[in-house]
């Protein structure tokens, strides 16, 4: 039973972390082609 709970927690942790870095590129991808990070829109960039 300990090793479900294990690995459920597990996963979470790695989809949390995934997340995080989605995120992360996201903006970073934004702020370069001169745009803002708005609510997880990217806003302010010309096409």
């Amino acid at each position: 039973m300990f090793r479900l709970m294990r690995l459920i927690i597990f996963v979470l942790l790695a989809f949390v972390a995934g997340q995080f870095y989605e995120r992360s590129q996201t903006s970073e991808r934004c702020a370069t082609l001169g745009g803002d990070m708005d609510a997880g829109l990217c806003k302010g960039i010309a096409k």
